[in-house]
């Protein structure tokens, strides 16, 4: 009698501890991807920060929650052909924006910049003194030497970028994913030590001797 209370009881466990790995699990994967996508850097616009053939994580993000020296995804299709382009932002609305060569200050104050390391200025890039417009971002890349973005379009609301286009931004701040990857893996191990308790308990309940059956009258 005692081993069949333990083999229902493990079987009961089971049945607990499966569903709830699984919904862990499939929790995981759906937040995973409905807020961070994956993308592989292309050009040499974002050097040496990213390297053509790196794998940025990018959190999907509102556009008002951008900040300035974020590396945005951003989607421009009259600036950009060829699809989204990570890049740099320097000034949002109503930001004051001067810069030449590599030198750039917002609202008057010089930008220190450590991941800029070009030696010589990018060719044809003039001087620019702009006051960035409501609801639109001033980008620049990394690689200030070869990099398309906001320097050579300031004939167009001063070169600044819609807010909107902002698809993702990289995302520094490891925690979030790794909590990810802890849950589904939990999930994971919750599902399958439920699977096999089950597996367990069925086996275990074929050894048992059959039941007496009660004595009658």
């Amino acid at each position: 009698m005692r081993q069949r209370r333990t083999i229902a009881r493990l079987r009961d466990v089971a049945w607990v501890l499966a569903p709830f790995g699984l919904a862990l699990l499939v929790g995981a994967i759906v937040y995973t991807l409905a807020n961070y996508r994956m993308v592989t850097v292309m050009g040499d616009s974002m050097r040496p920060t990213f390297r053509p053939g790196d794998q940025p994580l990018i959190e999907q993000i509102e556009a008002t929650e951008v900040r300035r020296g974020d590396v945005v995804l951003i989607d421009s299709p009259e600036r950009y052909q060829t699809g989204p382009a990570l890049r740099r932002v320097i000034g949002i609305s109503g930001d004051h924006v001067v810069g030449a060569g590599n030198w750039v200050t917002v609202n008057g104050k010089p930008l220190d910049e450590p991941y800029v390391t070009d030696v010589y200025e990018a060719q044809g890039v003039d001087p620019y003194d702009v006051k960035v417009p409501e609801g639109r971002l001033f980008l620049l890349g990394d690689h200030r030497a070869n990099s398309n973005d906001s320097r050579y379009h300031l004939s167009e609301q001063s070169g600044s970028f819609a807010a909107s286009g902002v698809q993702g931004r990289v995302t520094e701040n490891s925690a979030a994913p790794t909590v990810l990857v802890t849950i589904g893996g939990l999930g994971i191990a919750l599902t399958l030590l439920g699977i096999g308790g089950y597996i367990a308990g069925r086996r275990a309940q074929r050894w048992l001797p059959p039941t007496a059956p009660w004595p009658v009258a």
